[in-house]
Parts: structure tokens; C-alpha cells; sequence
């Protein structure tokens, strides 16, 4: 893979600091996905997925759709995404341009003829979107079953009662069996959110990090230790008084779970206590296996972006494309949707949690 992202050393090394928290480190992979044209033999976020012709597409059943009151064909949405970019490129273009326009009257007449054809599309079997795909050879981290070396990610583009969020599809495949690929696999008539559960799709950068747990996640005792304020002053960690009262703040920022599309590591918390897990086969806790994530980094989080990035992330909006946030996906208020699996069997049903 040729896109590179390097993620900047924390500002100091919680192991040396806060040697009783050296145990609970965590292996994550950031995914970095980024704007691109990814093949069906490609990890992608967004892109097409290597599905083998004579399976039968996913779709959901559910008659529990939200009804948002607003939803967008998902072309319809990924040609408006690709018009503003070119159009904050070029401020003197044309509104659209003639491909555009004979692309935008395409779209409308198929969601024109798909409306009329039959009952509303969120009360019919809704084919499901692909998500990611996540190559083993690529995303090592990944514990597979059997022969498969290859995650399939795909979820309803509504969302659903009563925790208002998409339903997700976890397939996992070998590559090798995959003979005659499906070209044109089908697609919802529309996605909920202004489309903001259609991901661009986007190429990775894979990137192993270490992470630390989320003061949600540490005992009471580890916790006390990280609320210390002598703790940090003897360390000489550089921190100025506007932590004093809260140098947790910081270690969660800066120093605890990275923020972004990522495998396995810890999970983010904050808008909920920490909230583990169980198989509800098993009853084992399930260990985090991706984040979906709304954005790369936020205004509390900047030291986790990228090397690479730092330039356009200073400049602001690079065009009509938010550098943050560049699978045009937002989940909840900006949140993570975080899916778990058991870590006895990946084969059982998985769970996920918004945070």
C-alpha cells in the first residue's frame, strides 16, 4: 500500500510516568483512510467489496427504521461531494458540469421510478452498503476464523429504533475462493442523514500504535493516580496550571485511546461511563475489533494527527473536504460506533456501541 500516515510521538510516555498503567497497553491499527479508488482486491473504507457473484447481497429486514425526515439517493450524494470539491477548486466553473448534469438527470430518474414503483424503500428489504474491507495481509491485528483473511463490513444506511443507529453486517471471507466478482452489487434507494452514513470511498494507510486505556477504563486506585496533580509535576511532563484540576483531561487527549477510524486497541468512551461488553453466547467480554469513526481528530485531539496531514489540517477545509473527516461519515453527534466481537469465537454475534 503506497498512502503512508505517521502519527507524532505522545508528548511523553505514559509507561515511564505512570508505570503501574505499562501493563494494560494495547496494540491498535490506525486505518488512516483517505480519499481514493480502491479495487474490490484493496482494504478500503467505502470501496467496492470483493463479493463473489452467485451470493446472494445482504440486506436488512428490519421494519424498525428511524424516519429522520431527511434521506438522499447515496449517487445522488456522492455526486454533490465531488461537485463541491470541484467547485472549491474552481469558484469560476460551471454548477455543474455536463457529465454532472447528465449524471445528477440519471439519478433522478432512477430514485423517480424506484419511488413510484412500489412501497416506501424504508418498508422493503434495504440492500445494505459496504462499510470497509479489511485485507489480513494489510490489517494484521485481525483474528480471523478458519481459512478467512478477509473482513467485510456492511450496514443498513438507516437508522434504527430505539438506539437511532445503523444495523451492521459483519462477513468474513477467504480470498482465494472468490471466483466471478459481483460488478454491480445493489443499493439502497436512500440513506438516512443527508447521506452521512454513505462513506467516499477512501484507500488506508495502516499504522500500529500503542494505546492506553480511557480513565472510564482504569480501577478506581490507577485512576486516583492519573487525577494527581503532584504525580505530573514530579514527572515534569510540561503541563501547564489549566490542568491542575483535571490532568486526566490531558491523559485521556493526548496520552490514552487514539481518536479515528481504527482495529482493535481500546475503545473511546465519554459519552457514556465505560460500558463493557459480553457474548450474549458465551458471556465472555468482547474486545474491540473497529471504530467507525466521524472524524480523524478534533480540536482535543490534535497531537494525534498525522505527520503527513499536519499542513492541510492547519489550512482548514482543503477545498469542499474536511481533512478530518475525509470518509464523509458522521455517527450520532460526531461520534464512534464502535463494533466488538468475542474474542473466544469471531463467529459469534458481534455488538456495538456509539460513543
Amino acid at each position: 500500500m503506497d498512502l503512508v500516515r505517521t502519527t507524532p510521538p505522545r508528548p511523553l510516555d505514559v509507561a515511564v510516568v505512570f508505570p503501574e498503567i505499562a501493563p494494560l497497553a494495547r496494540t491498535a491499527i490506525r486505518l488512516h483512510p483517505r480519499p481514493g479508488a480502491p479495487s474490490v482486491r484493496d482494504s478500503s473504507v467505502g470501496g467496492p467489496l470483493l463479493w463473489p457473484a452467485d451470493e446472494p447481497w445482504p440486506h436488512c429486514e428490519s421494519t424498525g427504521h428511524w424516519d429522520s425526515g431527511f434521506r438522499e439517493y447515496p449517487a445522488a450524494a456522492r455526486l454533490e461531494r465531488r461537485r463541491l470539491v470541484r467547485l472549491a477548486q474552481d469558484p469560476d466553473g460551471p454548477a455543474y458540469t455536463q457529465e454532472e448534469a447528465a449524471a445528477k438527470k440519471r439519478n433522478d430518474a432512477m430514485l423517480r421510478e424506484r419511488l413510484d414503483s412500489g412501497p416506501a424503500p424504508a418498508e422493503c428489504p434495504v440492500p445494505l452498503l459496504p462499510v470497509a474491507q479489511l485485507y489480513v495481509r494489510d490489517v494484521p491485528l485481525l483474528r480471523p476464523p478458519g481459512q478467512a483473511d478477509v473482513l467485510q463490513v456492511l450496514w443498513c444506511p438507516y437508522d434504527h429504533e430505539p438506539e437511532a443507529k445503523p444495523s451492521a453486517a459483519l462477513i468474513w471471507r477467504c480470498a482465494a475462493e472468490v471466483g466471478d466478482v459481483l460488478a454491480v452489487p445493489p443499493e439502497p434507494y436512500e440513506a438516512d442523514w443527508g447521506a452521512s452514513y454513505v462513506p467516499e470511498p477512501c484507500v488506508l494507510a495502516p499504522e500500529q500504535i500503542t494505546e492506553y486505556p480511557n480513565t472510564f477504563d482504569l480501577s478506581p486506585e490507577l485512576r486516583t493516580l492519573v487525577e494527581d496533580w503532584s504525580r505530573w509535576q514530579a514527572a515534569d511532563a510540561g503541563l501547564d496550571s489549566s490542568y491542575e484540576e483535571w490532568p486526566h483531561e490531558f491523559y485521556d487527549a493526548e496520552l490514552a485511546d487514539a481518536p479515528g477510524w481504527k482495529v482493535g486497541g481500546w475503545p473511546p468512551w465519554g459519552r457514556t461511563d465505560s460500558n463493557p461488553r459480553y457474548c450474549s453466547v458465551c458471556d465472555a467480554p468482547m474486545a474491540p475489533l473497529l471504530a467507525i469513526a466521524s472524524s480523524e481528530w478534533d480540536g482535543e485531539s490534535g497531537s494525534w494527527i498525522p505527520y503527513e496531514d499536519q499542513g492541510v489540517a492547519s489550512a482548514g477545509r482543503f477545498g469542499a473536504w474536511d481533512p478530518a473527516a475525509p470518509t464523509g461519515i458522521q455517527v450520532g453527534s460526531a461520534d464512534t460506533m464502535q463494533l466488538y466481537v468475542c474474542p473466544a469465537s469471531p463467529e459469534h454475534p458481534h455488538t456495538d456501541l456509539i460513543q
